[in-house]
């Protein structure tokens, strides 16, 4: 494969990883980092080192990691019951048939009843799935930024 189809590859990766930081059927930020190791392998870790490979894949990890927990920091701040929490696990996996809006939504939705299930208050059930969803939404804006400093720091890497 030529060097120029190469870098359309990894272009193409890392363009696809930043739209899957928000689409759920798409692995987001390990398209970034199969972007940013492509491209690096292409001219032998020269301009782009091991070491700035390791600290995206390292921003990866976080970001991953940030994903999953901001949900839960979100119901456990409003000292969510455990049934929120698998409710809000199950809408997440529910979420995933349908679409961007099922992914936003389902969580929210999955949370309020699992709530209500273990304490029948609906008040309390959608105070607790509000605090759920926007814990989420904040782990995926935090996702969508870890995205961009990770193609950004391969571009920095790249060009200087």
């Amino acid at each position: 494969m030529t060097p120029t189809l190469l870098w359309i590859a990894t272009a193409a990766l890392m363009l696809i990883g930043l739209v899957g930081t928000v689409l759920p059927a798409l692995p987001g930020t390990v398209l970034v980092l199969a972007g940013a190791v492509l491209g690096a392998w292409i001219d032998d870790f020269t301009r782009v080192s091991g070491v700035t490979v390791g600290i995206i894949a390292a921003m990866a990890v976080l970001s991953w990691v940030l994903e999953y927990l901001a949900g839960l920091m979100g119901a456990r701040r409003v000292q969510a019951s455990r049934q929120a929490l698998i409710g809000a696990a199950i809408g997440t996996v529910v979420g995933l048939f349908m679409g961007l809006v099922g992914v936003l939504f389902m969580p929210l939705v999955g949370a309020a009843a699992g709530e209500y299930i273990a304490r029948r208050d609906e008040l309390r059930s959608l105070h607790v799935g509000v605090a759920t969803w926007i814990g989420m939404m904040l782990g995926m804006l935090a996702k969508v930024a870890l995205a961009f400093m990770m193609v950004g720091l391969f571009v920095a890497a790249l060009v200087i």
